[in-house]
């Protein structure tokens, strides 16, 4: 495990990054040129080592990141820190296109879904509802194909 100094003198060559102090003697490191209102990359480093970074949801880091996007770094190596803090840098610079992309899935039943992508998402819907929310197209096509959808044409 790398110790408090060193994944700061590692969040520290990235440039990008402004440090500011917080309660408890940790640091939170922010990415001011962020494209959102969300400027925290690291978040609560301690010098115990543990902190966070944010990835959002980025598909990478999907199984590791809680319910806010927060990937803790308690035992990352110099290697994964710095690629996860450079995931995080370029998540919060990247233009989302948010122009829908929308398909239809009929059951042999008739039953109609739409699958659709929206801020990085693919929702699956029944009548205007909400019913499945995914990360990515494949899993929730293979969510469809379990429930026996297909493609309308």
């Amino acid at each position: 495990m790398l110790t408090f100094e060193q994944k700061q003198a590692i969040i520290e060559s990235f440039p990008q990054l402004t440090k500011k102090e917080i309660s408890l003697k940790r640091l939170n490191y922010h990415f001011e040129d962020s494209l959102y209102e969300k400027t925290i990359v690291v978040e609560k480093l301690h010098p115990n080592g543990n902190g966070f970074i944010f990835v959002g949801d980025l598909l990478k880091y999907e199984k590791e990141a809680s319910d806010k996007g927060l990937v803790n770094i308690r035992d990352y190596s110099e290697q994964q820190l710095r690629e996860i803090i450079e995931s995080a840098i370029d998540y919060l610079s990247e233009e989302i296109d948010d122009t829908p992309i929308i398909e239809y899935w009929t059951s042999r039943q008739g039953t109609k879904l739409e699958l659709e992508f929206n801020n990085r998402s693919w929702n699956i819907y029944h009548q205007g509802n909400l019913e499945e929310s995914f990360g990515t197209r494949d899993d929730a096509i293979a969510y469809l194909h379990e429930e026996g959808f297909r493609l309308s044409k």
